[in-house]
């Protein structure tokens, strides 16, 4: 960087910058305005007329560059702007001696190479010299005693040490350059050719020199007619099966769910390879890895919707730490936007090498909802994620990950993932199969939802009651488990199908039995006892069909910012224990720190996904490895699967925001959501009672208002002092305190509060 000015020269700096532009414009015009007649030291006019813009003062200067310089004379106006510009920037002009000298130098070599062999030419219609009186002068002198010969290798070298002192430029590295361009060029022209001749001659090649071989890609065949009939009776026709009869059902019990009509077509091109374009790509990587001392070849390439992946295969002795090191290094040497190296692919003896394709390819949500990957009705809670590095769907199951932790920066694609995912469960399910939470702090991204019928309740844009809504999911866990312990069963698939069991043998009882009543005594009095506790535990324990509940959160740094210890606690347990409940859980964040992500968190939640990340740093915390820094964004992302620790590159699936909201308008006419009344009284009875329960069971309470009505005063730092506990369990017994008259409410100054009670 060069040296800046210091502020107090910087106003002698900006007027020496304008009064130097001003000279120069002024010796441009007068050059430019030149007249031969105009009136100069040269000269003499009888006419009194001046034809020069400059006037008398620029007619004399324009005459006395020419006549010095000739046409090189123009050099030195704009050398004078320059310096203005390197003024006004408020830069410092270093070595001004030896520039003024190579500046010398160069009017010198220009002047007298004009000079060699025309004496004058034409400017704007006037004749001027070509080289002056200095022109003239060097180049005889120098053809005198060298010949024409040698005053060119004494010029123009002269010529090129000037402007390499004045402008610092290199001929030597820049014919450098050229030669490797036009070295690499005509390298890829024979390989081409090469090719070519290879194709057109079919020979087989040697068992040594066998081309990549290149893995065979899906193509997207036409749909025949009928089939696009059956798949459209499909979409339009299906019904989900006989359900409990809530409000957002329509009067024949039936619940429709959206059709594939509503999100856009992917493009009708089908996808091609470019063959030759891999392999010449394979032929480059080999030729820069082996300038960097990495001996090997390309024995196989797998090209994507997004990226392609070369798998190396290292020559003996090379080290795989040494290839992964070189990412940086290959992404300058051929150009590429970003490159992901994968050291080694786990289960073969080979380098996977991840670069960008030309020309992304976009994977609409449309395409991966209609292929027989998501419709295998072997997966509960199926997501489309998008399409893995070789270009199949990528559909996996939340009920068996259980739980979701997703990553990625601004503009990567994560918001775009969310709403992918909650249109899948969309697309699969009833609001009897799957009710859904929504946490948006951000009140942008899932608010388009609201009024949907799989909502348990409105869109939770409050973090306080965000914290509220988790609490009750671990409750709502608890119960069921509860229910699935009275049915003596593991997991909610086979609670359900146990209840319609029972269902359908109550109903084929009651259509072949005829119940007949018998007199009997009246129970005695233990006996009414033990019944009247028999039914008040069936009445706690409501058994009915339990749907599937999936907790979405869209941005969990703000959560943890306002209730981080609640919020750890409730995902902690859900995530440990609310599998079998049917409890799931999507976490979003974009930033990925240790302080939003939790050891505590992450530990619970085997599947991740991460898109493009700011870090090494975020990409450890999310993954526990480095690589989701190197992501291209725009839904480019590495997915764990839960169980390995094997990372999945994939591209997400796209779905516009007209696209969603056209979806949320058919599920809106399909009827009103029906909102858990049990959150909002969970939620009232946390803002009554206060946690009153947990301030009741604190085992120092007592000796808290012991200590109190002795001391006759009351404060926090008293009670945690005396009874060596934390401020805010301290803080808490004093509030019990007050709300049950033993102290006074505190004044909002440092005085201890009132005593009540006497000594006990």
């Amino acid at each position: 960087m060069e040296p800046q000015i210091d502020k107090k020269h910087k106003l002698a700096s900006e007027i020496k910058g304008m009064g130097l532009g001003a000279a120069g414009l002024f010796l441009l015009i007068a050059l430019a305005s030149f007249h031969i007649d105009d009136l100069s030291f040269n000269s003499y006019s009888s006419e009194t007329q001046i034809r020069n813009y400059g006037g008398y003062v620029g007619a004399q200067l324009a005459d006395l560059l020419f006549q010095l310089w000739g046409v090189a004379g123009y050099l030195v106006p704009f050398a004078l702007l320059y310096l203005a510009y390197r003024m006004l920037r408020f830069k410092e002009i270093r070595w001004l001696a030896y520039k003024f000298c190579a500046f010398i130098g160069l009017l010198v070599a220009v002047s007298s190479l004009f000079a060699f062999n025309i004496q004058f030419t034409e400017i704007f219609g006037q004749r001027v010299p070509t080289g002056g009186v200095v022109g003239f002068k060097t180049s005889d002198i120098l053809k005198s005693y060298l010949g024409i010969s040698g005053a060119l290798l004494l010029l123009l070298p002269m010529l090129a040490a000037s402007i390499m002192v004045l402008s610092r430029f290199s001929f030597v590295l820049y014919a450098d350059w050229w030669i490797n361009v036009l070295g690499d060029r005509w390298e890829r022209y024979r390989e081409k050719r090469a090719l070519n001749r290879e194709l057109l001659e079919k020979e087989p090649r040697p068992a040594g020199a066998a081309a990549p071989v290149i893995k065979p890609l899906p193509v997207t065949v036409p749909v025949p007619e009928k089939k696009k009939e059956k798949e459209k009776k499909r979409e339009n026709e299906k019904i989900a099966p006989v359900q409990e009869a809530f409000e957002f059902i329509r009067a024949d019990g039936s619940f429709r769910t959206p059709p594939l009509s509503l999100l856009d077509a992917p493009p009708a091109a089908e996808r091609r390879v470019d063959r030759e374009a891999l392999t010449m790509n394979a032929r480059l990587l080999e030729k820069k890895l082996k300038d960097f001392g990495v001996e090997g070849e390309v024995v196989e390439i797998c090209p994507g919707p997004v990226v392609t992946m070369y798998e190396f295969a290292p020559g003996p002795g090379i080290k795989v730490s040494r290839i992964a090191g070189l990412a940086d290094d290959l992404s300058m040497a051929l150009q590429a936007l970003s490159i992901r190296i994968v050291a080694p692919i786990p289960g073969k003896g080979v380098v996977g090498i991840e670069l960008p394709n030309r020309d992304r390819e976009m994977v609409a949500l449309r395409e991966i909802l209609a292929t027989d990957e998501f419709h295998t009705g072997k997966m509960k809670l199926p997501l489309a994620l998008g399409k893995d590095i070789a270009g199949a769907p990528l559909v996996t199951d939340l009920a068996r990950m259980p739980h979701l932790l997703v990553a990625g920066a601004t503009g990567s694609g994560k918001s775009v993932s969310i709403n992918t995912m909650i249109l899948s469960l969309l697309y699969t399910a009833t609001p009897r199969d799957v009710r859904i939470i929504m946490v948006d702090p951000k009140m942008l991204e899932l608010s388009v939802y609201e009024g949907i019928p799989h909502l348990l309740l409105p869109v939770v844009t409050n973090p306080k009651k965000a914290s509220l809504a988790l609490r009750w999911a671990v409750e709502e866990m608890g119960r069921r488990y509860r229910l699935m312990a009275d049915k003596g069963v593991r997991n909610i698939d086979s609670y359900n199908k146990q209840l319609e069991r029972e269902e359908k043998e109550l109903a084929e009882n009651r259509a072949r039995d005829t119940v007949v009543v018998d007199e009997v005594e009246d129970p005695t009095d233990e006996e009414a006892a033990a019944i009247e506790e028999f039914l008040d535990k069936e009445e706690e324990l409501e058994h009915g069909h339990l749907p599937y509940i999936v907790v979405i959160v869209d941005e969990l740094a703000d959560l943890m910012m306002v209730a981080g210890r609640e919020i750890e606690e409730s995902i902690a347990r859900l995530a440990q224990m609310a599998r079998a409940a049917g409890i799931h859980l999507i976490l979003a964040t974009q930033r990925p720190s240790v302080d939003v992500i939790t050891g505590l968190i992450k530990a619970n939640f085997p599947a991740r996904i991460s898109f493009q990340v700011s870090s090494k740093t975020d990409s450890r915390t999310i993954l526990d490895c480095n690589g989701a820094e190197a992501l291209l964004g725009m839904g480019d992302m590495l997915f764990l699967p839960p169980g390995t620790a094997k990372l999945m590159r994939s591209h997400g699936a796209f779905v516009s925001d007209a696209e969603v909201q056209r979806v949320v308008e058919f599920l809106k006419k399909q009827g009103k959501p029906v909102y858990d009344k049990r959150i909002l009284e969970m939620k009232e009875s946390d803002t009554k009672g206060g946690g009153a329960e947990d301030e009741e069971d604190d085992p120092q309470y007592d000796s808290a208002v012991a200590l109190v009505a002795e001391a006759r005063q009351a404060s926090i730092s008293m009670i945690q002092r005396r009874l060596r506990i934390g401020y805010n369990r301290a803080a808490r017994i004093i509030e019990k305190m007050e709300q049950e008259g033993i102290v006074g409410p505190s004044d909002g100054t440092s005085k201890p509060r009132e005593v009540f009670i006497n000594k006990l």
